[in-house]
């Protein structure tokens, strides 16, 4: 079972810790998490990946979707602590330029 959390972390940015796999059952919720903090004016959003122990494609189609979102609405959407397995599948997708992976949530978007 795959669980989410959300913090809010500054003014306009949340951080979304992720728990389990991010599959096809898990995606859609995903895609809906994000989609809601963005409507709420969060619209730079932080994805902790540390406790994701799998990551197939439509995983990572949910968060190429809500990047898009969060674009679309001013923002941005950035990957944190990313697994060995999901590095892996995103190298083999060349999404790995996309989205780059910072080491954590703080660092995402200390700028």
């Amino acid at each position: 079972m795959t669980s989410f959390r959300t913090d809010q972390a500054g003014e306009d940015i949340v951080v979304v810790r992720i728990e389990g796999r991010l599959n096809m059952v898990a995606a859609p919720e995903l895609r809906d998490i994000i989609a809601q903090a963005v409507a709420s004016g969060r619209r730079r959003v932080a994805v902790d990946l540390a406790g994701v122990e799998f990551m197939d494609s439509s995983g990572l189609g949910a968060l190429i979707a809500s990047l898009k979102t969060a674009r679309q609405a001013g923002g941005d959407l950035r990957i944190a602590a990313v697994s060995e397995q999901v590095a892996l599948v995103l190298q083999l997708s060349n999404l790995d330029r996309i989205l780059k992976p910072y080491p954590d949530a703080d660092a995402a978007f200390a700028e």
